[in-house]
């Protein structure tokens, strides 16, 4: 297994840590550990697909499994927020809804022989939605991590913590971006669903 695909791979088993941090309180800074694993499996979704492609080492097992590990890797993150009352369960409905959508899309597409590629407009989405949850992340690390995570996470903007505004901005910020990407992507390949359009 090359490089590419066994930092795919470790995605999934971080995905694991991440959710094991977050949702059970073994320690007082829990979600700082939280934050770690999730930081680190948002590295390997950068890496593997810059190493891939310049060493030529797109496999199948690659293009597969790697937006999978991506998708579950958000989709869980968003899930255990609702569960942990961080994020609105409508927001995450969206989330996950357009997730089942463009991967629905993507299998009729391959039914008849035809490769969708992600777009731009869908990076950006990614993107957004993996900053909204690190904000999210550091804004219930500044509680846990003490003094020290109070100098690192909570230097002021607008007379309160900068985290305090920004995650609830950023979160708005993705779920804005993953609706419009999603209804652009299903416009652009309406043909394949609305043949007669």
């Amino acid at each position: 297994m090359n490089v590419p695909n066994q930092l795919t791979v470790s995605r999934f088993i971080l995905t694991i840590a991440f959710l094991v941090a977050v949702l059970v309180d073994f320690a007082p800074w829990h979600n700082l550990i939280a934050l770690l694993f999730f930081s680190a499996a948002s590295i390997t979704d950068y890496l593997d697909g810059r190493i891939a492609r310049r060493d030529n080492l797109i496999t199948n097992f690659g293009i597969l499994m790697d937006p999978l590990a991506d998708k579950i890797l958000i989709c869980s993150a968003f899930i255990a927020f609702v569960g942990l009352g961080w994020v609105p369960a409508w927001m995450v409905v969206i989330v996950v809804a357009r997730e089942l959508a463009i991967t629905g899309l993507r299998l009729l597409a391959a039914s008849k022989n035809l490769l969708l590629a992600a777009e731009r407009f869908g990076k950006n989405k990614t993107i957004s939605q993996i900053v909204a949850i690190l904000a999210l992340l550091v804004q219930h690390c500044y509680d846990q991590a003490g003094p020290v995570g109070r100098v690192i996470f909570g230097f002021h903007v607008f007379d309160e913590p900068w985290v305090e505004w920004f995650a609830p901005a950023s979160l708005w910020v993705a779920v804005a971006l993953t609706l419009a990407s999603g209804g652009i992507y299903l416009w652009r390949n309406r043909a394949l669903y609305l043949p007669d359009l």
